[in-house]
């Protein structure tokens, strides 16, 4: 079923699908398969697939089989017809192998809260910028640690909603350009 979706086959997800329901497998662990594929391998193509993944866990959960069938039909097509992209596992995949072999450094201390009193004495929320205030709600400003800055998780492809995300971080580079250049 999952490598069906996976393929983008949604007459083979929903036969797999049907065999493992007349097989009587739980239908909580197929549910959490398909948000599972919904994740990893729809992500951010096609966002939505997961939040209809993850209604229908809670609909079959709380209706129960046989209607159950109904809404897992429905996410299993859903992931198996959206547009597909592994950016977002592959970025949490990284990012958590840096964090677990390597130092990353600290947080900026501009982007540390300063929830006590004094605390902006150390530093601490000093310097930090609003994005709001600024035109296009978008200002320059480290984010990353000095030991992970120009590294790059995330590269979103050019598949489905992902073109979009593409699209707005190009915009955000270009207004953060003409920031620097005196033209916001």
């Amino acid at each position: 079923m999952i490598k069906s979706m996976r393929g983008s086959d949604p007459n083979a997800a929903v036969l797999y699908l049907a065999r493992a329901l007349a097989a009587g497998e739980d239908i909580e662990f197929l549910a959490r398969r398909i948000m599972i594929c919904a994740s990893e391998d729809v992500g951010m193509a096609n966002p939505n697939a997961l939040l209809v993944a993850v209604a229908a866990y809670e609909c079959a959960r709380a209706v129960g089989m046989p209607e159950a069938r109904i809404p897992l039909a429905e996410a299993a097509i859903m992931v198996a017809t959206s547009p597909k992209s592994n950016a977002s596992y592959l970025a949490i995949g990284n990012a958590l192998r840096d964090v677990n072999n390597t130092d990353t450094g600290v947080v900026p201390m501009h982007l540390r809260n300063a929830p006590a009193k004094g605390m902006e004495n150390l530093g601490y929320s000093v310097g930090y910028k609003y994005p709001h205030d600024f035109p296009g709600h978008i200002t320059e400003q480290q984010y990353m640690t000095d030991k992970t800055l120009g590294k790059k998780y995330y590269v979103p492809t050019d598949i489905g909603y992902e073109r979009k995300v593409a699209e707005y971080l190009d915009y955000v580079k270009k207004v953060i350009e003409q920031e620097r250049n005196g033209n916001a």
